[in-house]
């Protein structure tokens, strides 16, 4: 199996993507974070002494999807053209489910920028809510679903 990261000499190198179509892509991720009922509550009743844990973790999220080739080695810079995050509180859990969908149109995908935002917005909430509970435990961060390019559309759920 080729890697596509190395070259013959087996040094790192970022794919070529020029000769690649341009499409529309679309990625979607989802996780969560899991809390005591005192961090859920704070959250929820919007009482943690941080401020708006959701709308601080949305938008954390939204700038992470943005940022991936300045965190991720090796990934390219494309022009992102849309995010949606949804923070979705849980009893069941207790805590937030998190769903992130990246779209684009250009020669590569948005599969990390979804794992990302994600990312991104869990810990954010984790670092909104330490001070309520330190064994908080972010889990299950997936990609759920690709459209677009070569490999064609993907669901993963």
């Amino acid at each position: 199996m080729e890697l596509s990261h190395v070259d013959d000499a087996g040094k790192a190198r970022m794919v070529d993507v020029s000769e690649k179509a341009e499409t529309v892509r679309t990625a979607a991720a989802r996780g969560e974070i899991r809390m005591n009922n005192q961090a859920f509550r704070s959250v929820i009743d919007n009482t943690n002494k941080k401020g708006d844990v959701l709308q601080t973790a949305r938008i954390a999220g939204i700038m992470a999807a943005k940022k991936v080739p300045d965190m991720i080695p090796l990934c390219h810079s494309i022009a992102v053209t849309g995010v949606k995050l949804d923070l979705i509180p849980d009893d069941k859990l207790p805590g937030i489910r998190i769903e992130a969908e990246v779209r684009s149109f250009g020669k590569t995908g948005v599969e990390m920028e979804a794992l990302q935002a994600v990312s991104t917005a869990a810990l954010t909430v984790y670092d909104m809510c330490k001070a309520v509970d330190k064994a908080m435990v972010i889990d299950n961060i997936r990609l759920v679903k690709k459209t677009g390019g070569k490999s064609g559309d993907i669901i993963l759920v």
